[in-house]
């Protein structure tokens, strides 16, 4: 009697055991370590080439899109002109479902708006875009806050925060980083006009032999 009741205990925890194993999340296998083992340079030669001679629309231009092993990363420049808006007037917003990004004023100043509720909003179509993936907009509502940056100011912005700027008077320039673990940047992507060519090598200095005392 004892045998059974023992027998039957140890096929309840056995039980028990196998549907909490069952239950607990099935975790992917790794990814592959598929890491750059080389730099990549962005000059300010480079930036303002791609300035001075780039169609003004759109403002933002993706410099460059690097596969860095887990996760891809992005570079832009973005300048924009005067937004001819009033205080008080609606400031429209824009959103990213997948990419955060990290902004360095350059020049000029304006105020940008984050946060908050987004009002007349418009959802993302799931298309994705060569500078920021999947967005959506509207304009901004309560919440948002609002200040003026300026050369210099560095600004990060998680994904899905509301983003806008209102009363930049003559322009404002400022470099976009954005980190993206989804991966839905255009890896190796290069922004057409930095293919014109490459930077010189600065020859490795030969190393000096070793010598034994």
């Amino acid at each position: 009697m004892k045998r059974t009741i023992a027998g039957v205990l140890f096929g309840l925890v056995l039980g028990l055991a196998w549907q909490n194993l069952r239950a607990q999340p099935q975790l992917p296998p790794p990814a592959p370590d598929i890491s750059p083992t080389v730099a990549f340079d962005i000059t300010k030669a480079d930036i303002d080439y791609v300035l001075k001679n780039a169609p003004p629309n759109p403002p933002d231009r993706q410099l460059r899109v690097v596969n860095m092993g887990k996760y891809n990363l992005g570079v832009g420049i973005i300048h924009r002109g005067a937004t001819n808006d009033k205080p008080g007037d609606p400031i429209p917003v824009i959103y990213h479902d997948y990419t955060p990004e990290v902004y360095v004023i350059t020049s000029g100043t304006g105020v940008l708006t984050t946060g908050g509720v987004i009002e007349n909003r418009r959802a993302s179509n799931g298309v994705p875009n060569v500078m920021n993936g999947p967005s959506g907009g509207g304009t901004a509502g309560n919440g948002a806050y609002s200040r003026r940056v300026q050369e210099g100011d560095i600004i990060i912005i998680p994904t899905n925060v509301a983003h806008g700027w209102s009363q930049v008077t003559d322009h404002v320039t400022y470099l976009s980083v954005r980190p993206d673990p989804e991966r839905v940047l255009p890896a190796g992507y290069v922004y057409p006009l930095l293919l014109r060519n490459l930077p010189t090598a600065v020859p490795t200095p030969p190393r000096r032999p070793q010598v034994d005392d």
